[in-house]
């Protein structure tokens, strides 16, 4: 099984584990096997809005085995950073929700609502309710001199009904209001790697997530091996056209596939696939399951592409085969 080689998953949850309200299909079954083999589960969220138990709550609820110890944050890793550079005891301002505010208390820091407290630094994550007045509070802190740091730079978020803006996009406020980019803690960048692996104790993890420009990319900057799913974000084409900093090392349709060997993928062959370029276009032949064509054809466009980005228009001949 492909797990077999890992003793730890890190496991993005928004359009991996489960879309909003919902689990996303097998997903449940699958985790509670691996758990069963013996490799521990974490859950790794760039959304800062909720504390631990919150999410391990509603990961229970939808029939996913979790506890608070298995849930890493941005939060998490955005309070360690301010408090890796600030005085203990002081005062942060906390640009979003109870699970940031938790956060930051749990580092020995006092977290604070306006620029009034003279906080040395502001730290902002995502919140469904984040308002004009606290981004103000934050605003005037940052052209105070604070320390500007961000849970993380998601310009959207996966849910039931579709794409809505992320932390990402409300980054922007204060960072176009002051002039000053923030110092990001959440996927891609290294701390939220750093957090899951102090909490875990992982040796050998693979990441899992649905997003390349953060999960994955995230894992390619650890040095560690990535699974990228198609149940969230990710699709066929983004795959195709992946720079290698954001290439996984293992491509699927869902968390299913954790639990079955995985195929050799080697010279543009899977499964009953060939993948190759004909005249500057990619071609695929053969027959099988769409998903090792997927991975037939992203091996050759890679190795055809280099450290860059295949074009799009060269590699949409593929699609009408595997999607």
């Amino acid at each position: 099984m492909l797990i077999d080689g890992y003793d730890t998953l890190l496991l993005d949850l928004d359009g991996v584990v489960y879309l909003g309200d919902r689990a996303v299909p097998g997903a449940p079954r699958a985790l509670e096997e691996a758990q069963r083999r013996g490799v521990r589960l974490a859950y790794v969220t760039n959304n800062a809005s909720r504390t631990p138990a919150a999410i391990a709550a509603h990961l229970r609820a939808l029939g996913v085995p979790a506890g608070s110890a298995d849930v890493v944050t941005s939060a998490q890793a955005a309070a360690r950073l301010v408090a890796e550079r600030v005085p203990a005891g002081s005062n942060v301002l906390v640009v979003g929700g109870s699970g940031l505010r938790l956060a930051v208390r749990d580092q020995g820091l006092r977290p604070v609502s306006t620029a009034a407290d003279s906080p040395v630094a502001v730290v902002q994550g995502f919140a469904p309710g984040l308002s004009y007045g606290l981004l103000s509070e934050g605003a005037l802190a940052v052209r105070q001199g604070a320390l500007f740091v961000a849970s993380n730079g998601d310009s959207t978020m996966p849910t039931g009904r579709g794409e809505q803006p992320g932390n990402g996009s409300m980054v922007r406020v204060i960072a176009t209001a002051t002039g000053v980019e923030p110092v990001y803690a959440g996927k891609p960048d290294p701390p939220l790697h750093r957090e899951s692996v102090i909490r875990t104790g992982a040796r050998r993890p693979l990441v899992v997530g649905d997003r390349l420009d953060t999960d994955i990319e995230g894992a390619v900057n650890a040095g560690v091996d990535g699974l990228a799913v198609l149940t969230g974000v990710c699709t066929p084409l983004d795959l195709l056209t992946a720079p290698a900093r954001r290439r996984p090392t293992y491509v699927s349709e869902d968390l299913s596939a954790l639990l079955r060997p995985y195929p050799e993928v080697r010279h543009g062959a899977c499964g009953g696939w060939q993948a190759g370029w004909v005249n500057g276009s990619l071609r695929l032949e053969g027959d099988g399951s769409r998903i090792d064509g997927l991975r037939a054809a992203c091996d050759a466009a890679w190795a055809e592409a280099g450290a860059g980005s295949a074009e799009e228009d060269a590699v949409k001949p593929v699609l009408d085969r595997i999607t």
